[in-house]
Formats: structure tokens, sequence, C-alpha cells
């Protein structure tokens, strides 16, 4: 009788190791996702932006706080892609607490355009150089909701995928 009530306390303490292990991994996967999701989509808006498939770069995020022309010239895209990468971090968090349980493409392209319009249209005004999206032309409306919406995928379903994955190796290290 003791002999079961050892082996159900051990259980529950490698079941607990398991969780506390699985969660922190869980949460260093959702920065990396965070973090080369944001560098990834942002090297790919900065050559849309270098060959003209619209008007908003990666240096869009210097807008604020950058008041020097050099802010629209390659460098100040190439300064802006790690800094995406760095914002995405906290945009894959807010994905992993609302959405994590779902695993839906429909879902993480729904994220990314939210995410495209609240930065074209609510942020729209902290960003002095970014035109208003009745001005934007349709190119760039196009291709920027586009690379938004791989975005979304990307994050939403790396992020869900991870999730179940960890899920099913807890569920099985435990039978």
């Amino acid at each position: 009788m003791d002999k079961d009530l050892d082996e159900r306390e051990k259980e529950k303490e490698q079941h607990n190791q398991a969780m506390g292990k699985s969660s922190s991994s869980f949460t260093s996967t959702v920065v990396l996702i965070g973090l080369f999701g944001g560098i990834i989509w942002g090297i790919v808006l900065f050559v849309a932006y270098y060959l003209n498939f619209t008007e908003v770069g990666p240096a869009l995020i210097l807008n604020p706080w950058a008041l020097s022309a050099w802010k629209n010239k390659v460098l100040g895209q190439l300064i802006g892609i790690p800094i995406i990468g760095i914002l995405s971090i906290g945009v894959a968090f807010i994905y992993r607490v609302l959405f994590v349980k779902f695993k839906s493409i429909l879902l993480s392209l729904l994220f990314g355009a939210g995410i495209w319009g609240i930065t074209f249209y609510l942020l729209n005004p902290i960003f002095p150089d970014l035109k208003p999206l009745k001005d934007l032309s349709k190119d760039s409306i196009i291709t920027t909701l586009c690379i938004y919406l791989l975005y979304g995928l990307f994050i939403g379903y790396s992020i869900a995928y991870h999730y179940e994955e960890d899920k099913n190796q807890v569920a099985y290290s435990n039978n």
C-alpha cells in the first residue's frame, strides 16, 4: 500500500517536472518563433520595398523615434529588420496567450490581417512618414497585407504546432 502511494507521488513529481520543463521549453520556442518570424518577414518586406512593390519598408518601425532622413535609406531599412524581430517576440506571446489552443490556418491569417489593420489604420498617426491608408498605392496595400497575412500564418501555425507537440510529448512521457 505504501509502495503504491510512493509510486504515485513519484509519478506526480515526474509529471510536474515534465510540465515545468515543457513550459520553459515552450516559452523559449515562442521567443524564437517570434524573433525569427519578425526577421524573416522583415527581410521579405525589405526585398518588396527594394523592388518597389511597396512604399513601406522595415524602417517604418523607426519613424516615431528617428528624425533624420537616414531612416529611409538602406541603412534604416536594415536596422528596422532586427527591431521588427524583437517586437515580434511580443506579438508571438500575444498569439500564445489568446489563440495557442487553436490550430487553424484561418485564425492565423486573421491574426496577421489584424496586425496589418492595427499597423496601417490604428497606429497610422504615430508613424509620421506613413501615408493614410486611402493615399497608399494599391500595390503597397496588397503587398503589405500579403506579407502580414503570411507573417500571421507563420507565427500562429508555428506556435500552435509546437504547443500540440509539447502536449503530446508530455502525454507520451506520462505513459
